[in-house]
């Protein structure tokens, strides 16, 4: 006798924010800083460009919807899905008002145009999971993220990462202390020289940082589930000194990236 077969098993998609009204894939920019599946060790990297349109629609929304999740305390952010797939695309950071959002305990970002991250992400005390996963225009965080403690559960894309154990492509060469392209000043910088376009606070004690004393450095940490490269911005000689150092198989000290930065070798080999 023939065994009846049996029921066919569904999943659950993870992430349905990822299909628009019509089935079909959101389409999101197309990122080419970096080979994301074959092995360039002398890849030219370098920050994302792109300045946030604040009188995009995208952005209005986003700005609105931080707020109500502030007021309604909320546990679970996931901003995208309340957005048109135009919208998403207008979106390339979040605001630092995500700060307020103290009560949220699971970010959700997927398949976003995010290029970064502000470090008011630190602020979100209660946050133990974060979820930007196919976001691949997004290579790098603030080392403020350090902050969320309760953190344990990521899901990042990580060949999209600087530095990632898959690839490693290169970092980004970072400015020296007191180069004069800031302008003397830290609060309008060129993002694509900077990763920014403002620093208003020492990643590493949170005081305040002055132009001429700025040490920005690289450093990759477990971060919850994940290796993160992080972007710092210190105050001085000695918050540098009090950086950990760097994951197993990565760069052991803080650096300043470019070609010349050993790492190990792309262990998919």
């Amino acid at each position: 006798m023939d065994a009846t077969p049996p029921e066919p098993r569904l999943f659950a998609n993870r992430w349905p924010e990822g299909i628009g009204p019509d089935g079909q894939p959101i389409h999101r920019e197309r990122c080419t800083c970096f080979d994301q599946y074959r092995v360039h060790p002398r890849a030219r990297v370098g920050f994302h460009g792109e300045r946030q349109d604040t009188s995009s629609p995208g952005w209005l929304r986003l700005l609105a919807l931080v707020e109500e999740a502030a007021a309604d305390g909320r546990e679970e952010f996931n901003p995208l899905v309340e957005l048109s797939p135009q919208e998403r695309r207008d979106v390339i950071t979040l605001p630092a008002s995500i700060g307020r959002l103290t009560a949220v305990k699971h970010l959700r970002l997927y398949g976003s145009n995010l290029v970064r991250i502000p470090p008011e992400i630190g602020a979100m005390t209660s946050l133990e999971e974060f979820s930007p996963y196919t976001s691949h225009r997004l290579h790098w965080f603030p080392y403020e993220i350090t902050r969320c403690s309760k953190l344990v559960r990521s899901t990042v894309s990580t060949r999209s990462l600087f530095g990632n154990f898959k690839l490693r492509p290169p970092f980004p060469r970072l400015r020296t202390t007191g180069d004069s392209q800031s302008g003397g000043h830290l609060a309008a910088l060129d993002p694509k020289r900077w990763g920014t376009t403002a620093i208003s606070a020492c990643s590493v004690c949170d005081g305040p940082v002055e132009a001429s004393e700025l040490h920005q450095r690289w450093i990759s940490l477990v971060v919850a589930t994940d290796v993160l490269p992080l972007l710092v911005n210190a105050c001085s000689t000695a918050c540098l000194a009090a950086l950990p150092p760097g994951a197993a198989k990565h760069a052991p000290q803080p650096h300043i990236g470019g070609w010349d930065v050993a790492q190990p070798s792309a262990d998919w080999a």
